[in-house]
């Protein structure tokens, strides 16, 4: 294996491969390093319901649209491990797995150290393409709880026969929280829910996907300069909803009347006593203002635009928490297993460069850094919406890949193309 390339991509997911088809359309030298096998995350840290809430039809990697015959539908695990191992096969890429980056460091006299245990490779550019989700979150209030009392975090969950017989806590209602939820209560498990600030989605709206409307409004173009909450939105706990069984709303209140137990956020553990705060309602009514207010922003474009859609009656809560418990004894509930839905941290001490903010989170515009030569892709809101998915990571690697180019010297072969072109491999 050559030691010196002109790129060095540094992990092998899906931005990690947008990247190196990007880089390759261009005639760029470089090499994709990836510690894992190809689609690690999806293989190893999704349960086996999981699916996406995105219709496929969103899967735009580029030079690799969804190929599937079911674009309105909501591909699962094993369909979407299967599209990167396609994708891979598509154009055959530089890619080299099983080596894990240590580190990255300026090298003297120009250009990039990759440190690795097969060898220190060398780079005149490099991509950290490792995506924005490494370590999962527990808080250290797990500490408090028996030792028998089986704790996971959503990256380890896989499905309801995996715990032990009992009742199940889940903490978190963002969308892992929340569909994984909805999984153990499908099954027939007694679940009590923690229910955080995230905010819900629609699934449907007069006549079409949500996402289909958000689509057509030109949302997923929207550049997070010209977002009202500007950089804020990279931090904010994505909507809920799920694509399961063909894609349907979540709505709380219905799995309450079903027989789950909702809480407010979880605030302490004394002994066997869980401590809720009293702000359950509060949270479910702010997570339907945030369904309404899309719903809203909907009518207002068909208005405008003279459409032809059906009419929906306004949302009415089917529950209302008329008394809130903020203290439980687990064991008197019979909880034996706690699933800790609170996201992911970011873990980028392996790049020993000056590139990020006063948070420790990467400084960048567009991907771009402060150190010339080294990005960023696979972000959340790098750009877009999409940045971190496969509807928009084209469009990011796209460009990435023209600075890249630039910055060597070279020229893309074909000049400039236009994000649905890298798409769809034109």
């Amino acid at each position: 294996m050559a030691m010196h390339y002109g790129v060095i991509v540094i992990g092998g997911g899906q931005a990690g491969l947008s990247m190196s088809y990007c880089l390759q359309r261009r005639g760029l030298d470089h090499i994709v390093l990836e510690q894992h096998q190809v689609a690690h995350s999806w293989r190893t840290k999704r349960w086996d319901s999981f699916c996406l809430v995105t219709p496929n039809w969103q899967c735009q990697l580029p030079g690799f649209a969804y190929p599937g015959d079911d674009p309105e539908g909501f591909m699962g695990r094993d369909a979407i491990v299967e599209y990167i191992e396609r994708y891979v096969s598509h154009f055959d890429p530089p890619l080299k797995t099983g080596i894990a980056v240590q580190r990255v460091r300026q090298r003297e006299g120009g250009g990039f150290e990759v440190v690795t245990p097969q060898g220190t490779f060398t780079a005149d550019q490099v991509v950290s393409a490792t995506g924005g989700y490494h370590t999962p979150k527990i808080p250290r209030l797990a500490e408090r709880l028996a030792p028998e009392v089986v704790q996971l975090h959503a990256a380890e969950y896989r499905n309801p026969e995996s715990l032990p017989e009992g009742s199940v806590l889940v903490v978190g209602t963002g969308q892992s929280g929340c569909q994984i939820a909805e999984d153990l209560h499908l099954a027939g498990r007694q679940v009590h829910l923690c229910v955080g600030g995230a905010p819900r989605s629609p699934r449907r709206y007069r006549g079409k996907d949500v996402v289909a409307w958000l689509d057509q409004m030109g949302y997923y173009d929207l550049a997070i300069d010209d977002h009202p909450q500007k950089d804020t939105v990279r931090h904010r706990t994505n909507h809920y909803v799920t694509g399961r069984d063909g894609g349907r709303e979540i709505d709380l209140r219905h799995f309450a009347l079903q027989g789950m137990a909702l809480h407010g956020r979880l605030t302490a553990i004394q002994g066997t006593r869980l401590e809720f705060s009293d702000d359950l309602k509060h949270n479910l009514d702010q997570a339907d203002a945030v369904a309404e207010s899309i719903k809203r922003t909907i009518d207002a474009y068909i208005d405008k635009q003279g459409l032809d859609a059906p009419v929906e009656p306004p949302y009415r809560p089917v529950w209302e928490p008329e008394t809130v418990d903020t203290s439980l004894d687990y064991g008197e509930a019979n909880i034996t297993s706690v699933i800790w839905c609170i996201g992911y941290g970011t873990d980028f001490g392996w790049v020993e460069l000056p590139v990020f903010d006063g948070q420790g989170y990467p400084g960048h515009r567009r991907g771009v850094t402060a150190v010339p030569g080294f990005y960023f892709l696979g972000l959340p809101w790098l750009y877009t919406w999409g940045s971190g998915r496969f509807s928009g990571i084209a469009r990011d690697a796209d460009y990435l890949a023209d600075q890249v180019a630039t910055r060597a010297g070279g020229r893309h072969p074909r000049g400039p193309q236009t994000v649905n072109e890298v798409a769809m491999g034109s």
